[in-house]
């Protein structure tokens, strides 16, 4: 397992976007079907429009949260971008919002190619880049959007695209991390196509049944369910006792965990096996769906906000899936300000 301690570094804000097109996860005129769909994933509706791109997403979020925190962007010296559906395959598209948000051409910008751990794993990064107090300001934009060829809406991920503001302060509390890969699971979630093992040609977007009876062409995503599924509640739980146990804390006395949104079977089962109050675990995906990597502050964003803005809080996050890989972050916020929900 991969330990971190992270000292000097606090999240000071955070903010999201969606698109305002609300989308039903089941088009379907039997009822007992789209209530049985409904209670076993705990998506009803998501935020899908195809006219975003994540970055459109991100680059509002972030100019709200730097607004709602009185920011000057002369002093943002890092921007750090998750996604896995990134404007183009090259330039870098932390580069381009740089340039999109007025931030100073001193700045490091950096894209990482992660989904559901994603936002742990970038959070890791930035706090690492500010540590010496080198870096005072910086943002992690976090998100998933437009797919890399047009397809129908998915029944379980939306669109979102998050801003996470973090900053150099010497008496922060410190953030302490879990992480783990294993790449030997790397096709339980893939899209096959498009990339340089598989690259685009004239047969990329011919479809084909795939083991749920839905009919896909290799740019869309395709996902083994029982693997994943056993992958994340097996995975979650440990994580987050390992950490707890590295670095002598009581998981239990924390305020609130915040997983990632993959389904609502996956999460409770987790929740169960840490023995953990209904009300410390909070669910966006009810209305948002699965939304990748933003899951997890998207979550906070919506679903805590009014309990947790400028107050002291105890968090426990957890992101698991894609890759194999996971990360667990524990920290604590003082004076957190959370922006409302952007939609646009």
């Amino acid at each position: 397992m991969a330990f971190l301690r992270i000292d000097h570094v606090t999240v000071s804000g955070m903010s999201a976007a969606v698109p305002a097109h609300i989308e039903p996860t089941v088009s379907t005129t039997d009822q007992y079907a789209a209530e049985e769909f409904v209670a076993a994933t705990g998506v009803k509706e998501k935020r899908w429009d195809n006219s975003f791109t994540t970055s459109d997403l991100c680059v509002p979020a972030a100019e709200q949260i730097i607004s709602d925190l009185g920011w000057d962007k002369s002093e943002i010296e890092a921007l750090v971008f998750v996604t896995q559906t990134a404007d183009y395959i090259l330039p870098a598209t932390s580069c381009i919002m740089q340039d999109r948000l007025g931030l100073p051409k001193g700045c490091y910008a950096l894209d990482i190619s992660l989904g559901c751990s994603g936002w742990v794993y970038g959070l890791s990064v930035v706090a690492s880049l500010m540590q010496t107090g080198a870096i005072k300001k910086a943002l992690l934009l976090v998100g998933d959007a437009r797919k890399h060829a047009q397809e129908e809406a998915d029944q379980l991920f939306g669109y979102a695209g998050t801003a996470t503001a973090l900053e150099y302060n010497e008496s922060a509390y410190p953030l302490f991390f879990d992480f783990g890969t294993d790449g030997s699971g790397f096709d339980a979630i893939i899209r096959p196509g498009g990339g340089c093992r598989i690259p685009f040609d004239e047969k990329s977007l011919q479809l084909e049944k795939g083991e749920d009876g839905r009919m896909r062409h290799i740019l869309q995503t395709r996902m083994k369910g029982m693997d994943v599924f056993a992958f994340g509640i097996t995975t979650a739980p440990k994580s987050i006792k390992k950490l707890a146990s590295n670095f002598g804390f009581d998981f239990s006395e924390y305020d609130y965990f915040v997983f990632h949104q993959a389904n609502f079977k996956m999460n409770e089962t987790i929740r169960k096996k840490l023995k953990l109050d209904e009300s410390k675990v909070p669910y966006s995906m009810y209305h948002f769906g699965n939304t990748s990597s933003a899951s997890i502050p998207l979550t906070i964003i919506t679903q805590l906000k009014s309990e947790v803005e400028n107050r002291p809080t105890k968090f426990i996050c957890c992101g698991f899936g894609v890759g194999l890989s996971w990360g667990t972050v524990a920290m604590k916020t003082d004076k957190l300000i959370i922006s409302n929900l952007i939609e646009l």
